[in-house]
């Protein structure tokens, strides 16, 4: 069967369950699919991981502007396979916070390359869509950087100082990250502690403040 049948047919399931009232109650920063039948998100990964796991097909996916086929390639998409040179497809389909938090669920976390993607999307010109992907994978990878702390102090602190809607988004993927680390031991809990102590009382920030005092006991 080629890609187009395997996308109707999963198309096909995806229509059977639409909801109206899951799409009319959706929020989520950036840009809609142009195609959005309201499937649930635990639907949506039940119907995804009954297929074979098939990164062409997800690439294919991924290209068409249709929600539950976009988020579905993330769960279908072959981690082993996601490389450097893929960063910028990838990223170019992180269309919303949604997408991009799905996207560091089902897939980025798990790619080899992390660290490198991690580098190139927390870089203050990557984007609030790639800062807020690299920061909610970075809290889920087996073993999380300690030098990653400073990079996210910073990505937050850019964002509040820039009064961008989207600071509260990357305050709580920094949050996430912080969390993850600091738990672990304290030499990391003291690295995410000097990160979060450059940071000032912006709405934003503050948020990283109220958070970390009782995810950390500080």
């Amino acid at each position: 069967m080629d890609f187009t049948s395997r996308m109707a047919a999963l198309l096909g399931a995806f229509r059977r369950e639409r909801n109206g009232a899951v799409a009319d109650s959706m929020r989520f920063y950036g840009a809609p699919c142009g195609l959005n039948y309201g499937v649930s998100l635990p639907t949506l990964r039940t119907l995804a991981r009954a297929e074979a796991a098939d990164h062409d097909f997800a690439k294919y996916l991924w290209r068409q502007d249709v929600r539950c086929l976009r988020l579905a390639a993330l769960h279908i998409a072959d981690p082993a396979r996601l490389t450097p040179g893929e960063f910028a497809f990838w990223g170019d389909g992180l269309l919303n916070s949604e997408i991009a938090a799905e996207a560091a669920f089902a897939l980025l976390s798990r790619i080899g390359a992390f660290p490198e993607l991690f580098a190139a999307w927390i870089a203050p010109d990557a984007g609030w869509l790639r800062q807020y992907a690299a920061l909610m994978a970075a809290a889920r990878v087996p073993n999380p950087s300690p030098a990653w702390a400073v990079p996210a102090a910073a990505v937050v602190h850019e964002a509040a100082a820039a009064s961008i809607p989207e600071a509260h988004l990357l305050a709580h993927g920094a949050v996430a990250l912080f969390t993850a680390l600091g738990t672990r031991n304290e030499e990391n809990r003291q690295a995410v502690l000097r990160a979060a102590g450059s940071l000032g009382q912006l709405p934003a920030e503050a948020c990283v403040h109220e958070e970390l005092a009782w995810r950390l006991e500080v």
